[in-house]
C-alpha cells in the first residue's frame, strides 16, 4: 500500500470521525476489522489491500493528531480560508484540509510540500475544480502566513510506500 493510499484512508475516518461526532479510534477499531475491511474492498479500489502494521500506525498516527488538535488546525483554516467558516467549507474538503495541516504542523517526517501535494490531488478525487483550488490556496496561504515562504517541491513522490 502507497502513502497515498494511507493517507486517503485516514482522511476517510476523519470525514467520518467528524461527521458521527465520534473518536477516530472507535472508527478505527471496527474499521480495521480484517472482515469489515474485506467487505469494503469488494466495494471500493482503496480498500482491496489491508495496511499493514507501518501502514496503520501511520492512518492511526494522523488521526489522533487531526482529532487532538482539531480547534487549532480548524483556526488556522478558518484564518486562511479568507472569509470562508468552517462551517461553510465542504466536509470532504475539511478532511483533507485537516489531514495536510496535520502533517504540516506535527509530522515531522512528512515533507510539507508533500503533505499539500497530495492534499490537493486527493482532493481532486473528491471534489470540484474550485474546491481544489480553494484547499491548494488555503494551504498555500498557511505555509507563507505561517512559515513565511511557500511550499518546496517535495523531492521524492509521496506515492512510494510508507515503509521507506
Amino acid at each position: 500500500m502507497t502513502r497515498t493510499a494511507a493517507r486517503e484512508i485516514a482522511i476517510q475516518l476523519c470525514f467520518a470521525a467528524a461527521s458521527a461526532q465520534v473518536d477516530p479510534q472507535e472508527l478505527e477499531d471496527r474499521f480495521f476489522d480484517p472482515e469489515y475491511y474485506e467487505s469494503l474492498g469488494k466495494e471500493q479500489e482503496l480498500f482491496q489491500e489491508y495496511p499493514d502494521e507501518v501502514q496503520r500506525d501511520y492512518i492511526h498516527r494522523l488521526t489522533s493528531l487531526a482529532a487532538e488538535h482539531r480547534e487549532e488546525i480548524d483556526a488556522l483554516i478558518e484564518r486562511y480560508s479568507k472569509g470562508w467558516r468552517v462551517s461553510r467549507i465542504s466536509r470532504t474538503a475539511l478532511a483533507v484540509l485537516r489531514c495536510s495541516v496535520c502533517e504540516i504542523l506535527y509530522m515531522d517526517d512528512i515533507p510539507n510540500a508533500a503533505a499539500i501535494n497530495e492534499a490537493v490531488e486527493l482532493c481532486k478525487g473528491y471534489d470540484e475544480p474550485d474546491t481544489v483550488a480553494f484547499v491548494n490556496g488555503v494551504l498555500g496561504g498557511i505555509m507563507r502566513g505561517e512559515f513565511g515562504a511557500a511550499a518546496e517541491p517535495a523531492a521524492e513522490s509521496e506515492s512510494a510506500s510508507v515503509q521507506e
